[in-house]
């Protein structure tokens, strides 16, 4: 008797175990994933070496939206970005202010530093099904001024939602 409950015990475990690592793997492949910053061309939001969770589901319910920070796939590696520009919009970059369509757009999430470093940039118009970003760390990021181009959606695999490394960096990204 002793034996049947330690056999039926191991089972239980076994199948508890077995079914921890399929919704892991689940979860990892179509839900959520991590992902390293490599680079300071997102500082002060993201640092170099900070590992993010970002959700690769929510962009198959909706669409990337502006100021979203993003997982961009360009092989042989991933970056991260921030979607300043939507598909059909005009952007330029005048006297160190962004423009959207004519239209001034105030980035609450840079330091006035940053923005006053920022170069001339455009008018340029942004292709349907692709969008136009930019590192927060104008000065040195590679984005799409200056090597990545349009982004076109496809390209986009997620977006960023949590730090969770370094653990005094833990939290939610704007």
């Amino acid at each position: 008797m002793e034996n049947t409950d330690q056999k039926k015990e191991w089972v239980g475990w076994l199948k508890a175990i077995i079914i921890t690592i399929m919704l892991a793997f689940f979860l990892r492949t179509f839900i959520f994933a991590t992902s390293i910053v490599e680079g300071e061309s997102m500082y002060p939001t993201l640092q170099d070496g900070e590992r993010v969770i970002f959700n690769k589901i929510v962009y198959t319910i909706d669409d990337p939206g502006r100021g979203d920070v993003v997982i961009i796939h360009q092989p042989p590696k991933n970056y991260v970005k921030r979607i300043i520009g939507m598909p059909g919009e005009t952007i330029e970059i005048e006297n160190s202010q962004l423009y959207i369509d004519g239209q001034a757009y105030q980035q609450h999430f840079l330091s006035d530093e940053v923005i006053a470093q920022t170069n001339n940039f455009g008018p340029l118009e942004i292709p349907e099904n692709n969008y136009f970003v930019m590192g927060d760390n104008r000065l040195i990021s590679k984005d799409s001024r200056n090597g990545l181009g349009f982004i076109p959606r496809d390209d986009i695999i997620g977006k960023s939602e949590l730090i969770i490394y370094p653990f005094n960096e833990f939290g939610w990204i704007d």
